[in-house]
Protein backbone atom coordinates (compact mmCIF):
# COMPACT_ATOMS: atom_id res chain seq x y z
CA UNK A 1 0.00 0.00 0.00
CA UNK A 2 1.14 3.35 -0.57
CA UNK A 3 0.87 6.46 1.49
CA UNK A 4 -2.17 8.42 0.75
CA UNK A 5 -0.76 11.91 -0.35
CA UNK A 6 -2.13 14.77 -2.22
CA UNK A 7 -2.88 13.57 -5.73
CA UNK A 8 -2.94 17.24 -7.27
CA UNK A 9 -2.58 19.81 -4.90
CA UNK A 10 -3.73 24.01 -6.08
CA UNK A 11 -4.66 26.95 -4.49
CA UNK A 12 -8.07 25.61 -4.92
CA UNK A 13 -8.21 21.78 -4.45
CA UNK A 14 -6.16 18.92 -2.65
CA UNK A 15 -7.14 15.62 -3.61
CA UNK A 16 -6.42 12.21 -1.76
CA UNK A 17 -7.11 8.67 -2.86
CA UNK A 18 -6.95 6.97 0.62
CA UNK A 19 -8.36 3.44 1.41
CA UNK A 20 -10.12 4.44 4.87
CA UNK A 21 -11.19 8.10 6.46
CA UNK A 22 -10.42 8.72 10.18
CA UNK A 23 -12.76 11.65 12.13
CA UNK A 24 -12.32 13.32 15.12
CA UNK A 25 -15.50 14.12 17.15
CA UNK A 26 -15.35 17.41 18.92
CA UNK A 27 -14.61 20.30 16.69
CA UNK A 28 -14.45 17.99 13.86
CA UNK A 29 -18.02 16.70 13.40
CA UNK A 30 -19.68 17.99 16.70
CA UNK A 31 -19.63 21.45 17.63
CA UNK A 32 -19.53 21.48 21.74
CA UNK A 33 -17.68 24.24 22.32
CA UNK A 34 -20.41 25.63 24.78
CA UNK A 35 -20.58 22.60 26.68
CA UNK A 36 -16.51 22.09 26.44
CA UNK A 37 -16.63 25.89 27.96
CA UNK A 38 -19.70 25.59 30.79
CA UNK A 39 -17.67 22.46 31.78
CA UNK A 40 -13.88 24.01 32.22
CA UNK A 41 -15.38 26.97 33.75
CA UNK A 42 -16.91 25.52 36.34
CA UNK A 43 -13.89 23.38 37.23
CA UNK A 44 -11.50 26.41 37.34
CA UNK A 45 -14.44 28.42 39.42
CA UNK A 46 -14.37 25.34 42.00
CA UNK A 47 -10.32 25.44 42.30
CA UNK A 48 -9.61 29.18 42.12
CA UNK A 49 -7.96 28.23 38.83
CA UNK A 50 -7.48 30.14 35.28
CA UNK A 51 -9.98 29.03 32.96
CA UNK A 52 -8.49 30.36 29.85
CA UNK A 53 -5.22 28.50 30.88
CA UNK A 54 -6.96 25.26 30.95
CA UNK A 55 -9.39 25.82 27.84
CA UNK A 56 -5.97 26.91 25.66
CA UNK A 57 -4.93 23.29 25.91
CA UNK A 58 -7.96 21.30 27.07
CA UNK A 59 -9.22 20.85 23.83
CA UNK A 60 -8.41 17.19 21.64
CA UNK A 61 -7.25 16.06 25.49
CA UNK A 62 -9.13 13.11 27.41
CA UNK A 63 -10.76 14.96 30.94
CA UNK A 64 -8.25 12.59 33.08
CA UNK A 65 -5.21 14.34 31.82
CA UNK A 66 -6.48 18.03 31.69
CA UNK A 67 -7.33 17.13 35.10
CA UNK A 68 -4.31 16.07 36.18
CA UNK A 69 -2.39 18.85 34.80
CA UNK A 70 -4.42 21.71 36.82
CA UNK A 71 -5.82 20.11 39.58
CA UNK A 72 -4.31 21.42 42.97
CA UNK A 73 -2.45 19.43 45.24
CA UNK A 74 -4.97 17.07 48.03
CA UNK A 75 -8.10 17.51 45.17
CA UNK A 76 -8.74 13.72 44.13
CA UNK A 77 -8.20 13.97 41.04
CA UNK A 78 -9.77 10.64 39.66
CA UNK A 79 -13.13 12.05 41.39
CA UNK A 80 -12.62 15.19 40.13
CA UNK A 81 -12.68 13.54 36.43
CA UNK A 82 -15.60 11.76 37.17
CA UNK A 83 -17.18 14.49 38.31
CA UNK A 84 -16.81 16.54 35.33
CA UNK A 85 -17.44 13.27 33.02
CA UNK A 86 -20.70 13.21 34.23
CA UNK A 87 -21.40 16.50 33.64
CA UNK A 88 -20.32 16.21 30.18
CA UNK A 89 -22.50 13.52 29.63
CA UNK A 90 -25.65 15.25 30.99
CA UNK A 91 -25.00 18.46 29.11
CA UNK A 92 -26.02 18.78 25.57
CA UNK A 93 -27.29 22.00 25.43
CA UNK A 94 -26.05 23.55 22.77
CA UNK A 95 -24.33 20.71 20.53
CA UNK A 96 -24.83 21.09 16.94
CA UNK A 97 -23.15 19.58 13.84
CA UNK A 98 -20.04 21.28 12.65
CA UNK A 99 -21.18 22.47 8.96
CA UNK A 100 -21.29 19.51 6.55
CA UNK A 101 -20.80 17.09 8.42
CA UNK A 102 -24.06 15.31 8.39
CA UNK A 103 -24.40 15.46 4.53
CA UNK A 104 -20.49 13.86 4.37
CA UNK A 105 -21.02 11.21 6.65
CA UNK A 106 -24.03 9.90 5.10
CA UNK A 107 -22.49 10.29 1.39
CA UNK A 108 -20.05 7.67 2.77
CA UNK A 109 -19.45 4.06 1.39
CA UNK A 110 -20.02 1.96 4.46
CA UNK A 111 -17.48 0.56 6.61
CA UNK A 112 -14.92 2.71 5.04
CA UNK A 113 -14.99 5.36 7.89
CA UNK A 114 -14.05 5.48 11.54
CA UNK A 115 -14.29 7.98 15.20
CA UNK A 116 -11.40 8.07 17.34
CA UNK A 117 -11.93 10.91 20.01
CA UNK A 118 -10.48 11.73 23.15
CA UNK A 119 -14.28 11.65 24.58
CA UNK A 120 -15.35 8.19 26.41
CA UNK A 121 -18.08 5.98 25.08
CA UNK A 122 -21.14 7.08 26.40
CA UNK A 123 -20.14 10.98 25.65
CA UNK A 124 -19.34 10.32 22.29
CA UNK A 125 -22.36 8.53 21.98
CA UNK A 126 -24.20 10.98 23.65
CA UNK A 127 -22.88 13.90 21.40
CA UNK A 128 -23.02 12.13 18.10
CA UNK A 129 -27.05 11.81 18.84
CA UNK A 130 -27.24 15.21 20.35
CA UNK A 131 -25.66 16.41 17.16
CA UNK A 132 -27.97 14.41 14.67
CA UNK A 133 -25.30 12.44 13.25
CA UNK A 134 -25.02 8.91 12.86
CA UNK A 135 -23.19 6.60 15.25
CA UNK A 136 -19.48 5.65 13.09
CA UNK A 137 -19.26 2.17 11.69
CA UNK A 138 -16.20 2.07 14.51
CA UNK A 139 -15.24 3.87 16.99
CA UNK A 140 -12.17 4.30 18.74
CA UNK A 141 -12.51 6.38 21.95
CA UNK A 142 -10.52 7.47 25.29
CA UNK A 143 -11.87 4.40 26.59
CA UNK A 144 -10.09 2.10 23.97
CA UNK A 145 -6.67 3.17 24.65
CA UNK A 146 -3.98 3.49 27.15
CA UNK A 147 -2.36 6.71 25.90
CA UNK A 148 -4.42 9.39 24.51
CA UNK A 149 -3.44 12.13 21.71
CA UNK A 150 -1.09 12.99 20.78
CA UNK A 151 -0.37 9.51 20.98
CA UNK A 152 -1.08 8.10 17.85
CA UNK A 153 -2.64 5.09 19.60
CA UNK A 154 -5.83 5.41 18.61
CA UNK A 155 -5.35 6.52 15.02
CA UNK A 156 -3.47 3.46 14.46
CA UNK A 157 -6.22 1.09 16.28
CA UNK A 158 -8.41 2.29 14.13
CA UNK A 159 -6.35 1.33 11.12
CA UNK A 160 -5.78 -1.69 12.08
CA UNK A 161 -9.61 -2.49 13.33
CA UNK A 162 -10.44 -1.67 9.17
CA UNK A 163 -7.02 -3.43 8.15
CA UNK A 164 -5.87 -0.73 6.10
CA UNK A 165 -2.43 0.81 6.22
CA UNK A 166 -2.56 4.03 8.62
CA UNK A 167 -0.23 5.71 5.91
CA UNK A 168 -3.71 5.13 3.60
CA UNK A 169 -6.12 6.83 5.39
CA UNK A 170 -7.25 10.75 5.72
CA UNK A 171 -7.33 11.99 9.27
CA UNK A 172 -9.81 15.08 10.15
CA UNK A 173 -8.29 16.87 12.58
CA UNK A 174 -8.93 20.34 14.11
CA UNK A 175 -6.98 20.83 17.70
CA UNK A 176 -3.26 20.49 18.18
CA UNK A 177 -3.22 17.49 19.98
CA UNK A 178 -5.35 15.56 17.56
CA UNK A 179 -3.13 17.02 14.78
CA UNK A 180 -0.40 15.54 16.35
CA UNK A 181 -1.71 12.51 16.72
CA UNK A 182 -2.72 12.09 13.30
CA UNK A 183 0.83 13.23 12.15
CA UNK A 184 2.43 10.16 14.12
CA UNK A 185 -0.39 7.71 12.82
CA UNK A 186 1.45 8.29 9.60
CA UNK A 187 -1.68 8.89 8.28
CA UNK A 188 -2.24 12.13 5.75
CA UNK A 189 -3.78 14.89 8.39
CA UNK A 190 -6.28 17.86 7.34
CA UNK A 191 -7.25 20.53 9.22
CA UNK A 192 -10.60 21.16 10.35
CA UNK A 193 -11.77 24.96 11.43
CA UNK A 194 -9.29 27.80 12.05
CA UNK A 195 -6.54 26.06 14.59
CA UNK A 196 -3.38 28.01 13.95
CA UNK A 197 -1.18 25.63 16.01
CA UNK A 198 2.38 24.06 15.22
CA UNK A 199 1.15 20.67 14.39
CA UNK A 200 -1.25 22.78 11.49
CA UNK A 201 1.26 24.38 9.73
CA UNK A 202 1.41 23.46 5.98
CA UNK A 203 -1.00 20.73 6.19
CA UNK A 204 -4.18 20.72 3.92
CA UNK A 205 -7.12 22.76 5.40
CA UNK A 206 -10.70 23.08 5.00
CA UNK A 207 -13.47 25.59 6.45
CA UNK A 208 -15.46 23.03 7.36
CA UNK A 209 -16.56 19.87 6.32
CA UNK A 210 -18.28 21.65 3.53
CA UNK A 211 -15.23 21.62 1.76
CA UNK A 212 -15.05 18.12 1.66
CA UNK A 213 -16.10 15.47 -1.40
CA UNK A 214 -15.99 12.04 -0.97
CA UNK A 215 -16.74 9.55 -3.36
CA UNK A 216 -15.83 6.07 -4.63
CA UNK A 217 -17.24 2.64 -4.09
CA UNK A 218 -16.21 2.36 -0.50
CA UNK A 219 -12.65 0.82 1.62
CA UNK A 220 -9.73 0.87 -0.27
CA UNK A 221 -11.83 2.94 -3.58
CA UNK A 222 -12.21 6.44 -2.05
CA UNK A 223 -11.34 9.75 -3.73
CA UNK A 224 -11.51 12.68 -1.84
CA UNK A 225 -11.54 16.45 -2.75
CA UNK A 226 -11.27 19.02 -0.48
CA UNK A 227 -12.18 23.08 -1.47
CA UNK A 228 -9.91 25.86 -0.14
CA UNK A 229 -11.75 29.23 0.24
CA UNK A 230 -7.83 30.43 0.55
CA UNK A 231 -4.52 28.83 -0.49
CA UNK A 232 -3.20 26.25 1.31
CA UNK A 233 0.32 25.63 1.02
CA UNK A 234 0.64 21.42 0.89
Amino acid sequence: MTPTTPLRPSPQTTTFAPEALLFDMDGTLVDSTVVVERTWRRFAARHGLDAEAILATAHGRRTGETVAAYVPAGVDAAAETARLVAEEVEDVDGIVPVPGAAELLASLPEGCWAVVTSAGRELTHRRMAAAGLPLPPLLISADDVREGKPSPEGYLAAAAALAVDPAATVVFEDAEAGLRAAVASGGAPVVVGAHGGTAAKGLPRVRDLRDVTVTGAGLGALHVTLRHTAPVRV
